[in-house]
């Protein structure tokens, strides 16, 4: 088994595997998570040296770290620097709390391991943020147990299942902490209640501060959707709730958290290659839209229409879209040709759409 990148493997069932002393295989894609962006191979080979896995929770951060990859093609480089930052949420990325490096990684890298200086995989190196296209200084890496529970999960089952709270949140700041009488600013401060979802049936409302899940404290208001990812859906989670002045606990029943693990329009097999999912209340307060579909990666048929990744999708032929289901059946319904209302930062524009 081989863990990699989902963006490394795309849409492909087969990959070619080669490994360091210069044998090579078949590697067939058994699994993929768009939203972790984890990937599972495997080759059929024996006698293969294992890489020891560590604990992300142990590293700090300063601790010196080390990568190995393939950057531009050059094959088993090393890179080294150290922990900048944990538990970074990223824009759009807002269920995996990245580790953050200062380690070089460049075109090459993405896949890779993340070692501490005991020589255990700690992440797996999977994005840089850039103005050019190459290094800058911030690396960003999946801590290995997150990649490990998606690796189990999809070999179980074929998919991952997430928890959900249906809120949105933002930070605590030292004045709305003085405002609602906090001792300091921390935690998760609601903003907006899905209407129907596990936070509204529990009573959560507009205005609460969630301080921790099931005794786990929120440092700050990212903490709380990651942390919720990691709960079962249908399971039941305590929330440690700063109201009124006063800490009260609440107990939610966690919903599920949906996502299109494969192509969103595969039903139809009309418009193969657009990766989507539906956005969190927290995306759709920060877009501005009460309605629409991410789209998280855009590859083959689909690559030649405009559609671009970070696209929020709102309707297809003039009929609006919210949901994943939605979405195939207004595909289906608008036969070989369909076009795409998008917002792409604050500007709404039509794609066109040709299917075969």
């Amino acid at each position: 088994m081989i863990l990699t990148n989902r963006h490394v493997v795309g849409d492909s069932t087969t990959v070619d595997v080669k490994l360091t002393d210069k044998r090579e295989f078949k590697g067939r894609v058994i699994g993929r998570d768009p939203m972790s962006d984890v990937a599972v191979l495997k080759i059929d080979a024996h006698d293969l040296p294992a890489v020891v896995t560590g604990d992300p929770a142990r590293t700090e951060v300063g601790d010196w770290v080390m990568a190995i990859g393939s950057p531009y093609g050059f094959a088993n480089t090393v890179t080294q620097g150290i922990v900048s930052a944990k538990s970074r949420s990223l824009p759009g990325e807002s269920y995996i709390p990245f580790l953050q490096t200062d380690v070089p990684i460049n075109p090459g890298n993405s896949g890779g391991p993340l070692f501490d200086l005991h020589g255990r995989v700690i992440a797996i190196n999977s994005m840089i943020y850039s103005k050019t296209g190459g290094y800058q200084g911030l690396s960003f890496a999946i801590p290995i147990d997150i990649a490990l529970d998606v690796k189990d999960q999809l070999l179980k089952s074929g998919h991952v299942t997430r928890g959900r709270l249906g809120v949105a949140a933002q930070e605590v700041s030292q004045s709305l902490a003085r405002s609602f009488g906090l001792p300091k600013p921390d935690g998760a401060l609601i903003s907006a209640v899905e209407s129907g979802g596990p936070a509204e049936r529990a009573g959560i409302h507009p205005g609460d501060v969630v301080l921790a899940v099931n005794g786990v404290a929120l440092d700050d208001s990212a903490d709380l959707l990651t942390l919720a990812a990691k709960l079962k859906p249908g399971s039941t989670a305590d929330l440690t709730v700063w109201r009124s002045g006063a800490a009260v606990h609440v107990d939610v029943t966690i919903g599920a958290l949906t996502v299109a693990s494969n192509d969103a329009a595969s039903t139809g097999q009309r418009y193969p290659g657009i990766v989507a999912r539906e956005l969190t209340p927290a995306e759709l307060q920060s877009a501005h839209v009460d309605h629409g579909l991410l789209v998280e990666q855009v590859s083959g048929a689909a690559s030649s229409t405009g559609l671009k990744a970070g696209d929020i999708v709102l309707a297809v032929n003039r009929a609006t879209v919210a949901t994943l289901a939605e979405f195939a059946a207004q595909l289906r319904q608008a036969g070989p040709d369909a076009a795409l209302l998008v917002q792409r930062g604050d500007a709404r524009q039509y794609v066109p759409m040709h299917g075969d």
